[in-house]
């Protein structure tokens, strides 16, 4: 299948994981931030959903996930990521690099993924990523090769407030290597509320630095006496 049909497809999954309200179980709430988990029905895992509240319209918060000028200096758990491959203007292939985790238990992983930004009806937007096999760029020594299987964000308006946003986050991975499930099951909850936080606390400086950037280019205004 060809790298624009599997991102279309993996939209259309993440859109289907946001619909599902059967067989969620809460396995961390803090911060206003919960999630969830559920028996993956790709591989022998879970799949993870986060949800919260984001201070920012979801026009400008789409732009700020997906970039990775923009990912690569909030999202810690990263190492490197970069953009191997333009399909076009909503669909990328991309090399991520994580940073160790769990106290160092789970060494650096890298993943190819096809990256794409789907807009729907209402002003919702899907970015979604599914690991692909990318010529050129085939596992190596250096590091375990993981596997995203369907996964992504769907940012939408808050109906009380649509200068804010609803980010939901979905997170199906596969680590591979040699790891024990109990690790990462222990691990992943509270790495995914950091990674939520670590994305919040970057927009509300991003948006602060706007607002003196601003400021700044207004004229002195004096009174006259």
């Amino acid at each position: 299948m060809e790298f624009k049909a599997i991102a279309q497809q993996t939209a259309e999954e993440i859109l289907a994981y946001s619909q599902d309200i059967s067989d969620w179980k809460v396995v961390k709430s803090s911060k206003k931030i919960t999630v969830s988990k559920k028996t993956s029905k790709k591989f022998h895992g879970n799949l993870y959903r986060v949800e919260g509240i984001i201070p920012l319209s979801t026009a400008k918060l789409s732009s700020f996930l997906y970039q990775p000028e923009n990912r690569i200096k909030w999202d810690k758990l990263l190492k490197s990521y970069n953009v191997l491959h333009k399909i076009d203007s909503d669909t990328f292939i991309c090399h991520t690099i994580t940073n160790s985790f769990a106290m160092g238990s789970i060494s650096p992983r890298d993943f190819i993924d096809v990256v794409y930004v789907k807009h729907y009806e209402g002003n919702v937007d899907i970015i979604c990523a599914h690991s692909v096999d990318f010529p050129g760029y085939p596992p190596t020594s250096r590091y375990v090769r993981g596997y995203n299987y369907p996964s992504g964000y769907i940012c939408s308006p808050l109906k009380e407030n649509p200068a804010y946003s609803k980010l939901v986050v979905f997170v199906q991975i596969d680590m591979r290597g040699k790891w024990l499930t109990s690790i990462i099951e222990k691990a992943m909850p509270s790495n995914l509320v950091h990674f939520f936080l670590n994305a919040k606390d970057a927009i509300k400086a991003r948006e602060t630095a706007s607002v003196r950037r601003r400021l700044s280019r207004q004229p002195s205004v004096h009174k006259k006496k």
